[in-house]
């Protein structure tokens, strides 16, 4: 009885592990989805790699928030998904949502970093979907 206990156990700490892990991604499709680029910078670390349609360059925190804004007035968002989650290393995630806009569909490219108990986003990349 007592490996049963135990495997039980290790698999419900396993799969809440799983589950908190993935909610930064979910939060942050959440805040695509209501074009809200003020929360999503939260995530940002202090310069990120920006690639936004065609352009692409390092940018702070601040310039890449008002650039996010200024994609979400061009672009604004109906329903964002996610597709696709990385979440196997304690210190890396990655994600991909599927972005549909009034102007087109996007596929939005996320990797975080974790510093100092918290992810935050070095490379964000919002390129339209093929």
């Amino acid at each position: 009885m007592k490996p049963l206990l135990f495997f039980t156990i290790l698999f419900t700490s396993f799969s809440s592990a799983v589950a908190i892990q993935s909610d930064i991604i979910d939060n942050l499709s959440g805040y695509f989805k209501a074009g809200n680029a003020k929360e999503v910078a939260v995530n940002f670390s202090s310069s990120l790699e920006l690639i936004v349609i065609d352009e692409e360059d390092v940018y702070s925190k601040a310039q890449a928030e008002q650039i996010l804004r200024n994609f979400f007035t061009k672009y604004p968002p109906i329903k964002s998904s996610v597709t696709h989650t990385i979440n196997a290393n304690p210190n890396f995630r990655f994600g991909i949502l599927s972005l549909q806009t009034k102007n087109g569909k996007f596929r939005v490219s996320i990797t975080m970093k974790k510093s100092n108990n918290a992810f935050f986003i070095t490379e964000l990349r919002i390129e339209p979907d093929k």
